[in-house]
């Protein structure tokens, strides 16, 4: 089972990788809509009573043309193709990842929860399992899926090669139930904040390509959505993962109590976490204060994810305490 799971991850990666390339042909396309080229003017020369002739003029005059309009051409079934290629893949993707998932805790003989390998796998699997829910929900916005898959590319395949350890038993200090209760909330949550980073930064890209702004990464949101449906989206998943994330904060508390004796020590991942909470609830103030700009606040929440991300890579990576559980 753990051989399988390691070659479904393998198979994963590939197949976001094919959507990633996908999705970029489509978004390389654009519309999908041609324009005529325009035919040269053919211009015709009316001279005067002679070619030195006083008062002689010459007058220059186009033929008319054929007006130049967008029509839908073979760049057209490309690019639909293409986005049909991306999501089909990003599904089979999902599918061998949940999949890689499942023999792995069946290989544990566990929840594939218990170091940095298994927890990013788990969490990125959420991210685009919510990118699908989205995606049915809102096919408007599916070259966000450029953004996404790329992301999944980057984390699955560092969880692979820089992450991966064999599979092991869990330590002792995990072997209980607040294990599913504390870290299964944990991980939903920051899946969907990872999901939630993704139309963020598209935000802001394209906030600024609608202020005019044409250098890089502005020009990236040329073919975008339109930013109120970015910022909206933005904000539905943050708000939605919140509440999830606080109730996780709190049962780790609670299992803290019973593990250690104490709910919180400022040991530094619960330190982390509770910056992360900070920083997130700053942003849905923020969102919901009138006199703040969307774009300051949407900052914010990109912030928190960077904060999330040191509490997974950096606490476990540079730092030592009882939430050392990293595998590394």
């Amino acid at each position: 089972m753990s051989a399988l799971s390691d070659q479904l991850v393998t198979f994963a990666i590939l197949a976001y990788l094919v959507a990633m390339i996908s999705h970029a042909v489509e978004f390389a396309l654009g519309n999908g809509r041609v324009r005529a080229a325009a035919a040269p003017l053919r211009e015709r020369e009316l001279v005067g009573a002679g070619a030195g002739a006083p008062g002689g003029t010459i007058v220059k005059s186009a033929e008319p043309t054929p007006p130049v309009t967008p029509v839908a051409g073979r760049a057209a079934g490309r690019a639909r193709l293409a986005g049909l290629v991306a999501v089909v893949a990003t599904a089979v993707a999902a599918v061998l990842h949940l999949v890689a998932l499942v023999t792995r805790g069946l290989a544990a003989d566990r929840m594939p929860w218990g170091n940095m390998y298994e927890f990013v796998l788990t969490v990125t699997f959420i991210g685009v399992a919510a990118w699908l829910v989205v995606l049915v929900k809102r096919p408007s916005l599916r070259k966000l899926g450029l953004f996404l898959t790329l992301v999944m590319v980057l984390l699955v395949a560092t969880a692979e090669l820089v992450l991966y350890v064999p599979v092991v038993p869990l330590v002792p200090a995990l072997n209980s139930y607040w294990f599913v209760v504390h870290v299964s909330t944990i991980v939903f949550s920051s899946g969907i904040f990872l999901l939630g980073v993704v139309p963020a930064v598209a935000f802001l890209m394209r906030r600024g390509y609608e202020a005019g702004k044409r250098s890089f990464p502005y020009t990236l949101a040329k073919r975008l959505p339109a930013a109120a449906a970015l910022e909206r989206l933005t904000f539905v998943l943050h708000a939605f993962s919140f509440p999830i994330f606080t109730f996780a904060v709190i049962a780790g508390a609670i299992w803290a109590e019973a593990a250690w004796g104490r709910p919180w020590g400022w040991d530094p991942k619960e330190t982390w976490a509770f910056i992360s909470w900070v920083v997130y609830a700053g942003y849905l103030h923020a969102r919901a204060t009138p006199s703040v700009k969307r774009n300051v606040a949407t900052w914010i929440a990109v912030l928190g994810f960077f904060t999330m991300l040191m509490n997974l890579f950096g606490v476990n990576i540079f730092f030592t305490g009882l939430h050392s559980y990293g595998g590394l």
